[in-house]
């Protein structure tokens, strides 16, 4: 969303200027210090309170009579215009937005994003929702709108577990069906409009392949050359030689990734199995963790009955990227396999 750009036919700092003018000189200095009018940050209570020598709680009173004399005044009275086109532009956005995302969308700099900020917040049209352990800052035009979308996304965060990983398209594509009533009601693009509403979230995010999942997971937020060559793996979506990892956690990801360090973290990681030599697989993917004997007491067992050399030979083939004489040595082994009178192998 901080992509795209609206222009807006008003000057947020005339307007505000206008409405500053109807002050004292000491309510409108602290309004400007409290929403970053002249500097780009926005001071504290107890900032303004130590400068004036009065408390945090007066610089507060003094915030709230000075928002409240602008209401009052007729030249807020002569700026509905303004807050008539700021509100069909939140509309435009979903009824919901993401306070820092949607002022970046009307002004380049922060100075200017402070007046449109001041706007909506002497204005009671928009509804100001505070960040928690869930969402960030957000504006509202419609709290049942904003319930609905809040209340879909916290069902999507339960429905995911730690490592999963959903491609934006199919998310979008279940929010969209989820949203079939509201997305009704706004002119933007659908996929567009869920994109902005997922960015709400504190919870959800996206790796560098554009896949989602929870931002706490490794699959998400990742924090070492094992992560990482897990995304190169499920993204190949077959085994590969630890070098080839390597190679494409630099190119993917721009992370130096010596090959013997990916080796030695790969082997010692449960999400990945040495499925030949020096190949790795991700245990998702059904294979058997183990050596090659270990791998064929599991297809015997789960065989029930005995099975052939070329049964035994063509599974094995499945799960580990050897030889064929590799596999007929280890059933030699007969503390662990034996044949029956039709030269069928049955474990020991």
């Amino acid at each position: 969303m901080s992509k795209d750009k609206y222009i807006i036919s008003f000057k947020p700092k005339e307007v505000t200027k206008k409405l500053l003018a109807t002050l004292s000189d000491r309510a409108r200095d602290i309004l400007i210090k409290r929403y970053g009018l002249k500097s780009a940050d926005r001071q504290t209570l107890e900032a303004i309170g130590s400068e004036y020598k009065i408390t945090r709680e007066r610089v507060r009173q003094i915030e709230n009579f000075a928002i409240n004399a602008i209401r009052k005044s007729p030249e807020f009275t002569g700026l509905d215009y303004v807050f008539t086109e700021l509100k069909s532009l939140m509309e435009y956005y979903g009824g919901l937005v993401h306070e820092a995302e949607f002022l970046q969308a009307m002004a380049k700099d922060k100075i200017s994003q402070n007046h449109i900020h001041f706007l909506l917040a002497i204005s009671d049209v928009f509804i100001k929702l505070k960040e928690d352990n869930e969402f960030y800052h957000r504006w509202t035009t419609d709290k049942e709108t904003a319930e609905t979308v809040h209340a879909s996304i916290r069902q999507l965060c339960r429905n995911l577990n730690h490592n999963d990983l959903v491609s934006e398209a199919k998310l979008i594509e279940d929010f969209i069906t989820r949203f079939a009533d509201i997305l009704d009601k706004f002119q933007a693009d659908n996929q567009e409009l869920v994109r902005r509403w997922l960015s709400l979230s504190k919870e959800l995010n996206q790796n560098p392949l554009g896949e989602w999942g929870l931002a706490k997971s490794p699959n998400v937020r990742m924090r070492g050359i094992r992560d990482y060559a897990y995304l190169v793996l499920r993204s190949h979506g077959s085994p590969m030689h630890f070098t080839e990892v390597a190679k494409q956690i630099i190119a993917l990801f721009g992370k130096q990734a010596h090959p013997a360090t990916c080796h030695n973290e790969l082997i010692k990681d449960d999400r990945f199995v040495l499925v030949g030599r020096g190949l790795y697989a991700l245990t998702e993917w059904g294979y058997t963790k183990g050596v090659v004997a270990d791998v064929l007491r599991t297809i015997i067992r789960e065989a029930a009955t005995p099975l052939s050399k070329e049964e035994i030979i063509s599974r094995v083939l499945k799960e580990r990227h050897v030889k064929e004489n590799t596999i007929l040595v280890n059933l030699q082994n007969s503390d662990y396999f034996r044949k029956d009178e039709f030269g069928r192998y049955f474990l020991a």
